[in-house]
């Protein structure tokens, strides 16, 4: 494949995922609102006979409490009683089940950035730590450890949260981003060039 058709299949991929990411920042809420309708008018045929226009023990169902009518009052009981039972269910699966534990586990081992990929934030403070461990130690098993650490700092020079980085550090700083002493040659002038589109995303 060539690099552009890849380039081509990673835009499409992230315009997915970033439609996709807008799409759950309301989900819990939404989702929400939509069991609790959903549930209550799926209720609400087997019980709307307890308000009708019927009077049991001096009580008439088609009268109105505090201005509203019964019916309503009905409509949000269910609702009310549809929104206690989802969280109760939550309350389970935290406190009884503890299934986010295991939900965590798996969202790390997933997470590139818990894994073998690195923020731009972290390679800074990793890179300086293995340095300085590199300069004090008298250990060349240590050096090479260290080294190895650089090495992996410099690969992650080329991924694009990188060059995002890069580009807002300039942005924001006084003065631009300094050619770190671990980068490869070009890196922060290729980090500077790239141009990421977002509005047309």
């Amino acid at each position: 494949m060539s690099n552009n058709s890849r380039g081509q299949e990673n835009f499409a991929k992230k315009w997915i995922m970033r439609q996709y990411w807008r799409v759950q920042q309301s989900q819990a809420f939404i989702s929400m609102g939509f069991w609790g309708t959903t549930l209550t008018l799926l209720i609400w045929p087997y019980v709307n006979w307890r308000f009708s226009d019927s009077c049991s023990e001096g009580l008439c169902f088609n009268d109105t409490f505090l201005g509203i009518s019964v019916t309503y009052w009905g409509l949000a009981s269910i609702f009310m009683g549809v929104m206690f039972s989802v969280l109760f269910v939550g309350w389970i699966y935290d406190r009884v089940l503890g299934l986010w534990i295991e939900w965590r586990s798996v969202d790390t081992e997933r997470n590139p950035f818990m894994t073998y990929a690195l923020s731009p934030n972290w390679m800074m403070s990793v890179a300086m730590q293995a340095e300085i461990l590199k300069q004090v130690s008298t250990d060349d098993n240590v050096k090479q450890d260290a080294e190895w650490i650089l090495e992996w700092c410099r690969s992650q020079s080329q991924e694009e949260i990188f060059a995002r980085t890069v580009q807002k550090w300039d942005e924001v700083q006084k003065t631009p981003t300094p050619d770190f002493w671990f980068l490869p040659e070009g890196a922060l002038d290729a980090a500077r060039k790239v141009d990421f589109n977002d509005e047309e995303l």
